[in-house]
């Protein structure tokens, strides 16, 4: 007993690891330069489950304002685009997910595309601090890429003004997650990784 005891003193159980838990904050970065008030693409927000677990996405919102956008001189298609406008598109997520087929850490990312005709690449990338248009993705950005998918790009009927993100049910847990803008939609898997 006193064995126990003394072991238990000098050896105490580790504690129960802690659970990552992602920052849900939408960060401006210059606030002084371009507050989120008065914007003309104003900052939002999305949060969705997966796994039971809550996943946030803050991006900027533009609008079509009677320009060509998707395919046009603004994202033109086969370029890097920043998935909305301003500050890069962030995701905050408590666990490891499965985007489009891409391993993407527990924590804070950037989501990127690059807009294709009938295919949209997906890009999750760890570098968060620099600011979202595409100049700002440099060598040292890219080289924290955690890696790209693919998926089909559909079309829509209606044209969409503002660039939108959204979440729908998936089967077997999963999550789509919707861009929508002009008039084009990508659905994009989501899935807690294995």
């Amino acid at each position: 007993m006193l064995t126990s005891l003394l072991v238990a003193l000098l050896f105490p159980p580790s504690p129960p690891p802690v659970p990552i838990v992602a920052d849900t904050g939408c960060v401006i970065m210059h606030p002084q330069q371009m507050p989120a008030a008065g914007r003309k693409s104003p900052l939002d927000s999305l949060t969705f489950q997966v796994s039971g677990k809550p996943v946030k996405i803050c991006y900027g919102r533009p609008s079509l304002r009677g320009r060509v956008m998707i395919g046009g001189e603004s994202v033109p298609y086969d370029t890097l685009w920043r998935t909305g406008a301003n500050e890069p598109t962030t995701v905050y997520s408590p666990i490891a997910l499965d985007v489009a087929g891409v391993k993407a850490p527990a924590g804070k990312w950037t989501l990127y595309t690059v807009p294709g005709e009938t295919e949209w690449q997906i890009i999750v990338n760890k570098s968060t601090t620099q600011w979202g248009e595409e100049h700002g993705y440099t060598a040292e950005v890219r080289a924290q890429e955690v890696g790209r998918g693919r998926v089909k790009s559909e079309s829509v009927k209606a044209p969409i003004e503002m660039f939108t993100i959204r979440s729908e049910p998936g089967e077997a847990g999963a999550v789509w997650l919707i861009l929508e803008w002009q008039r084009t939609r990508v659905r994009i898997p989501v899935k807690a990784a294995s």
